[in-house]
């Protein structure tokens, strides 16, 4: 009996060391300039971000993978050393995950193709202007429905999404600054082609990782992010990938 409780106890210790130990696994989604695939080559703000922590905490058997954002988020939700980013900070989203960053904050507004020359100027404005396209997925598409948007078109893709402003099958959609020029790519649309009205959430992102992740191994990644702050290798990273923005204004300042 006690020979059987000895090997029972190894077994347990065994496993347990196993999973604190394993390989960390970072989910991310095709959402350029954040993450894309370019030459069969994983590139992006994002991913340059989670490489240099990757580095700098040791983690060299940790890997990054593109997966359908659906299927990354129910990883990070349940399976251990696991993460998806950029992923946004919400009070509903709070307590599922533990949070490194914030590594962008960006700031969600409608726009409309300049051509057509239409004017609106408050929520209102935008809930009576018929048809509004959000990937469904995202959580514009919810903040939105939170507000008493009845409107909202649920498409699958940002493609979709420009796709439809392009060819007037909506007047409005709604995306963020810091992903804007790249989305409209998608769709054959320019920054210079489009109009900007009534901004209305910011976001944080960060990288979240699952609730069965070592909290200290989740407190080393924040440390090693703080210290890219410090040193200026984040606002390196975000010149590099977003020239126009304030590396003050991208993420909250980090006390000494």
């Amino acid at each position: 009996m006690r020979s059987l409780q000895q090997k029972c106890v190894a077994v347990l210790l065994s496993l347990l060391t196993t999973s604190a130990g394993a390989a960390i696994r970072l989910y991310t989604e095709e959402a350029a300039p954040l993450a894309f695939t370019e030459d069969n080559q994983l590139r992006g703000m994002s991913v340059e971000i989670a490489r240099e922590l990757i580095s700098r905490t040791g983690s060299h058997d940790a890997v990054i993978k593109i997966r359908p954002w659906a299927r990354g988020y129910y990883k990070a939700l349940h399976e251990p050393n696991t993460a998806i980013f950029s992923t946004v900070r919400t009070p509903e989203r709070e307590k599922l995950f533990q949070w490194v960053g914030p590594i962008l904050v960006g700031t969600t507004s409608f726009y409309s193709l300049k051509s057509r020359h239409l004017t609106f100027n408050s929520l209102l404005d935008a809930k009576a202007s018929g048809p509004l396209a959000v990937p469904k997925k995202w959580y514009t598409y919810d903040a939105l429905s939170e507000l008493g948007f009845e409107n909202l078109y649920g498409v699958s893709t940002p493609k979709n999404m420009v796709t439809m402003l392009k060819h007037g099958r909506v007047k409005l959609i709604a995306t963020q600054d810091v992903t804007l020029k790249d989305e409209l790519a998608t769709g054959g649309l320019k920054v210079a082609e489009v109009q900007s009205h009534v901004p209305f959430m910011q976001s944080a992102y960060y990288i979240a990782f699952s609730l069965k992740t070592d909290p200290k191994i989740v407190a080393t990644w924040q440390r090693a992010f703080d210290d890219m702050r410090h040193d200026g290798s984040f606002s390196a990273i975000l010149k590099h990938w977003l020239p126009d923005a304030d590396p003050r204004q991208s993420a909250p300042p980090v006390q000494p």
